[in-house]
């Protein structure tokens, strides 16, 4: 259904830039055990503080650490809800014009469906999927969608 309004293709701008990818206690869990190492560890190699979230650190080329141009993401099954969510960001869901600029850096995002039915398509992927956040302040910002919910 999204695909009306998203089609990833795997470029990686949106594994790029530093501070933005925000992996909450639950998520650096799943990471952690998906790579075979305890959380303790996966924290200290590979995330950052930013105030009281963690972060997924950024090589320097300024792309997330689990990013490969040559396969995109290295840890794909368990990768945070963030990256799951994208481009159905609360931003992008409402706002029209941060739609329209995610279009620029985002060659996946389908511009002629409008932004409308990306916002109701998104909400839905975002509830479906259970990828909104409840509030805890280690979790992602962009994915506090709760008010947005009955608007679809």
């Amino acid at each position: 259904m999204t695909e009306s309004v998203f089609d990833c293709r795997m470029c990686g701008h949106c594994c790029q830039g530093q501070g933005g990818i925000v992996a909450s206690a639950p998520e650096r869990e799943r990471l952690a055990e998906y790579l075979g190492m305890a959380v303790e560890e996966f924290c200290s190699r590979y995330t950052e503080p930013q105030g009281k979230k963690l972060v997924l650190r950024c090589g320097e080329d300024g792309f997330c650490v689990f990013f490969d141009p040559k396969t995109a993401c290295t840890v794909h099954p368990a990768k945070p809800d963030v990256c799951r969510a994208w481009p159905f960001f609360r931003g992008n869901l409402v706002d029209p014009v941060s739609w329209e600029l995610a279009q620029e850096y985002c060659p996946g995002i389908r511009p002629e469906c409008g932004h409308a039915e990306f916002a109701r398509l998104g909400i839905a992927y975002v509830k479906d999927n259970h990828l909104a956040k409840t509030g805890r302040e280690d979790e992602a910002n962009a994915l506090r969608i709760a008010d947005l919910v009955d608007k679809i």
